[in-house]
Formats: C-alpha cells, structure tokens, sequence
C-alpha cells in the first residue's frame, strides 16, 4: 500500500525558510516522478516543483532560485527546500507520486497524493 506523509510545514515570516519533507511507503521513489504541488484558498492546485527518475528536476517560474526538490533514496524521503519565502508561497503543499518515470505537469496523471501541510508566511 503507497502511502504519502508530509511534514515540516509551518509560519514563517518573509524572507525566512523551510524544508518539507515527504516520506514514502509501499513503493521505491527513485524510480517514478515525484512532486510537490500547492493550493491557496480559492485558486487552483499548482505543481511546484518535479523530480523524475533520471534525476532531472522542474521549477515553476516562480520558485526558480529559491526551492531545491531534492530526494533522499535510502530514506524513501523527498524535500523541498524553501527560501526566501514570500507572502504569496502561502498555501497548503501536497507531495505527490506517479507511477511514471518521467514527470508531467498535470496533477490529475498523479497517482498518489500526501495529506498536506499547511505553509503560511506572514509579510
């Protein structure tokens, strides 16, 4: 059984970090795509940042420079590491996981989704 579990999240104000983590169950996250998405009160779900099996990552636009998607194969564990937070990276961060080796930006081709953590940054 796959299973996602997020954590680190928190409040933080502008300019501060923090780092998410995802633990793994039930599958070998080194060989499917692995993401982190995130939704803010009344906008859509937005993909973050992707991680695919040949170990290329993705950044939205918005994130470039200041988040680092990285992996951790012996602990089955992928990050986020935020920085430079602003107001606007509030929301809530899914961790997410398709079955495919290689990442597509579309949330519903996910197969598996963690329960959230809530990511707030006050200006």
């Amino acid at each position: 059984q796959v299973q996602l579990v997020e954590s680190g999240g928190g409040s933080v104000q502008a300019g501060g970090s923090l780092r998410l983590s995802c633990a793994a169950s039930g599958f070998a996250s080194r060989t499917y795509c692995r993401a982190w998405f995130r939704q803010a009160p009344s906008k859509e779900r937005e993909g973050v940042a992707s991680l695919d099996s040949t170990g290329a990552v993705s950044y939205t636009d918005s994130v470039k420079g200041r988040f680092i998607i990285s992996l951790s194969n012996a602990e089955n564990t992928l990050y986020l590491q935020m920085s430079s937070l602003k107001a606007e990276d509030t929301a809530m961060y899914y961790c997410a996981a398709s079955l495919t080796p290689y990442c597509y930006a579309d949330a519903a081709l996910f197969d598996y989704w963690g329960q959230g953590t809530q990511v707030t940054v006050s200006s």
